[in-house]
């Protein structure tokens, strides 16, 4: 799985801070019925709200190893258009572009 740098070197500087983030992650994905690639596509419609481009790149990588289709992630990120802006719409499109690229 990629993991950016930047990631990587936050969880060797603060192992504990790290490790609790992470178990916080997997208790929030555990509150609910919710299955893996909903979790996902919903944390990408998140991501694209907040204009955060690794946020962004990582739950559609996460989204595609739950078994997402990329019509399914497009369709997410369309989704953006009359809540976030054309503009944040437009940068998510591209960041979603190079993930599948890379795929």
């Amino acid at each position: 799985m990629y993991l950016p740098k930047i990631y990587e070197k936050f969880s060797g500087k603060f192992p504990e801070v790290f490790k609790d983030f992470k178990h916080l992650g997997q208790t929030c994905r555990g509150a609910g019925p919710l299955d893996q690639k909903s979790q996902d596509l919903i944390k990408l419609g998140i991501a694209i709200g907040a204009n955060s481009r690794g946020g962004v790149m990582s739950s559609t990588r996460k989204a595609l190893d739950a078994g997402a289709a990329p019509e399914e992630i497009y369709q997410a990120v369309v989704l953006a258009l009359t809540t976030t802006g054309f503009p944040n719409m437009i940068a998510a499109l591209g960041w979603v572009d190079e993930v599948l690229e890379e795929a």
